[in-house]
């Protein structure tokens, strides 16, 4: 069962997001916040997988909650759910730590989709978010700073748009192992740590 908070400030935002996500049996909603200080308070006493919440909150704020989220409970995961498709808020929550970014905008599906990806240790950046990083970056790889060959860019923008390794498999045809290789060379060769690192990095370098 995949335990969440969702955290907004208007009640007809949560009575809305409540009736889409009540139905799935393997989704319980165990606190309901208007900022993120309730939030903070519903996460002291119990364990919760993942935070759904707005970034527009009075007293504390979606990117305020999100970061004191990272410190004090850093198994949380981080779901921002927002109007904003803007590319200073997607940044400054992938910055501290956020694991996913969706638009009200979309359905049930991708909110459902997208909980269920956290739940799993991997991100999830809607397609139309994805979009808006993508086009926002004013300058592009430059050929011989860090040479990636075709297939580890193949990999590297699958790894942005939110694939997890057995779908990258599927979707290049190549062995699960053959992916894990080639991110593995990706990290080593642009120097971050982990999948997240990949994510903002392929962001920041315009692979789109």
């Amino acid at each position: 069962m995949i335990k969440i908070i969702i955290a907004d400030d208007h009640d007809i935002v949560i009575e809305g997001l409540t009736s889409l996500l009540m139905p799935n049996d393997d989704i319980e909603i165990c606190g309901l916040a208007h900022n993120g200080y309730d939030v903070l308070g519903l996460l002291d006493n119990q364990e919760i997988d993942i935070v759904v919440s707005d970034i527009n909150m009075p007293k504390m704020d979606g990117v305020e909650l999100t970061r004191e989220i990272k410190n004090k409970f850093p198994h949380v995961k981080v779901l921002i759910l927002t109007m904003y498709n803007d590319i200073k808020f997607i940044k400054r929550i992938m910055e501290i730590g956020a694991e996913g970014y969706v638009l009200k905008n979309k359905g049930k599906e991708e909110l459902t989709r997208a909980i269920k990806t956290l739940y799993d240790g991997e991100q999830y950046f809607g397609e139309e978010v994805t979009k808006t990083v993508f086009s926002s970056m004013t300058s592009k790889y430059v050929a011989g700073e860090i040479k990636l060959t075709k297939r580890e860019i193949d990999v590297l923008k699958l790894i942005a748009d939110g694939y997890t390794t057995p779908k990258i498999s599927n979707e290049l045809k190549i062995a699960h192992s053959t992916v894990e290789t080639h991110r593995r060379n990706l990290i080593e060769k642009t120097g971050v740590r982990n999948s997240k690192g990949l994510v903002k990095y392929a962001f920041e370098n315009g692979y789109s």
